[in-house]
Parts: C-alpha cells; sequence; structure tokens
C-alpha cells in the first residue's frame, strides 16, 4: 500500500499546481478551524497552513525548490497585496500628516526595542554575533529583514524564520494584549502590528479598521526604513 502511494505521489509531487492547490487548501483549512475556534487569535489560519503544508513537504520528501516552483505564484501576489496596504493610508493621509510626531516617537520607541533586546537577549545567552546579527532585524516585513541581515554579515535564512515566526506570534498576541491594556483605539493597533512587522497582524487591523490599516501601512514602511538604517550602523559598533 506505502508503495502504490509513493509510486502515485511521485509523478504529482512535480507538478506545479498539486503544491499550489495544497498551499490553498491548507489555508482554508486554517480559515475553517479559525471560524470554528470564534476567530480566536490562538487559531491563526497563517499558522495553522504552515504546519500542514510544512508536514506535507517533510512528509512527502519533496525539497523547498520543488514546493516553491508550484507555489510561487502565491509568492508573486505578496507584492501587489502589500500595495495594496497603501489604498488606506492614501485615503487618509490627511489625518495621519496631523501625527506626525505621535507616530515619530512610538517608530523611534518601538524599532530601537525590538533591534536591541533581540541582539541583548542572544548575546546575553552566550550566542555568537552572526546570530546576534541574525536577531536584530527580525521586527519588520520579512523581504526587507532578509536583504538587511544579509548586508550586515547575519544568516537571510535565520532571519526570516525569525521575521515569520514573530509575525505571527504578533498577530496571534498583539490585539489581545492590547485590549487587556485598556487601549482600543485602532490607530494604536495598527502602528503597533506594522512596527512589529507582521503582515499578518496588519491585515487583521486592516479588515477591522480602514483607518487602523493606514496607520499599519505606515508602521510597516516606517520601521522597515528606520531598522535598515539602525541595523547596519549597530553592526559597525560592534565588530
Amino acid at each position: 500500500m506505502t508503495e502504490a502511494l509513493a509510486h502515485l505521489w511521485t509523478p504529482l509531487a512535480t507538478t506545479p499546481l498539486v503544491w499550489l492547490f495544497v498551499t490553498l487548501t491548507a489555508y482554508a483549512v486554517g480559515l475553517q478551524v479559525h471560524q470554528a475556534c470564534g476567530r480566536s487569535p490562538l487559531a491563526s489560519p497563517v499558522l495553522i497552513a504552515i504546519a500542514m503544508v510544512s508536514t506535507v513537504v517533510v512528509s512527502t520528501g519533496t525539497s523547498y525548490s520543488t514546493y516553491f516552483a508550484g507555489a510561487q505564484f502565491i509568492h508573486f501576489l505578496l507584492g501587489p497585496a502589500t500595495i495594496a496596504l497603501a489604498v488606506p493610508l492614501a485615503r487618509n493621509l490627511g489625518y495621519v500628516r496631523g501625527h506626525l510626531r505621535h507616530i515619530a516617537q512610538a517608530l523611534a520607541a518601538g524599532s530601537l526595542t525590538a533591534v536591541l533586546t533581540g541582539v541583548t537577549i542572544v548575546w546575553g545567552l552566550g550566542g555568537s554575533r552572526t546570530l546576534a546579527l541574525s536577531m536584530a532585524p527580525k521586527a519588520v516585513t520579512t523581504p526587507i529583514a532578509m536583504a538587511v541581515s544579509g548586508q550586515i554579515g547575519g544568516l537571510p535564512s535565520l532571519t526570516a524564520t525569525l521575521a515569520i515566526l514573530g509575525g505571527i506570534v504578533a498577530a496571534i498576541v498583539g490585539q489581545g494584549l492590547l485590549m487587556l491594556m485598556r487601549i482600543e483605539d485602532w490607530r494604536a493597533h495598527g502602528l503597533a502590528a506594522g512596527v512589529a512587522g507582521s503582515g499578518v497582524a496588519a491585515a487583521q487591523v486592516a479588515a477591522r479598521d480602514p483607518l487602523g490599516a493606514a496607520f499599519a501601512t505606515l508602521g510597516v514602511g516606517l520601521n522597515g526604513l528606520l531598522t535598515a538604517v539602525i541595523v547596519p550602523l549597530l553592526a559597525l559598533l560592534f565588530r
């Protein structure tokens, strides 16, 4: 029976549409579980989809390159999806301009805290310089984090993993934590999600409030820019 399944799977595994189907199906299942759990942040559809796809890829012995060849269309759509977040920002640009000082303060605090705490934790636990530099840009969107990590001597693949995990954690606990602190302003929720570099959390806010979506987009962009400046300077100081 196992040999029969392997014989059936082998030709299918090299078909690009198979992995596109697996990815979309996993996310659809994740959405169903999310709804069944009352839309609890703990039942993140993205996390569920990642776990399911990873299980299929590992159990079938499929290489990442083979999987990516099938799922690259979804990867391509990340660009338009990210740009689409600029729509609510453009619609609320006048309002955002009136709060630039407060945004700048929150952005500086969030970016510096994310960078310094990550590096400090690694060094405090006896980690290497390479590991610390890989950790430093973890709180920005994944493409920027990988580019910065490669520039300063970190490990882009490790940084990507940390950025993705951090984004999922932010999406799971961020909103609940802010509500626990009695922070109900969606502008704060959006900016916090953006500064945390979590596209998933930013999308959650965007689905709830257009103004919060504008602040989330601003947070993602500005935090990426500021981190790309801070982290290389930090790397130069600690050679």
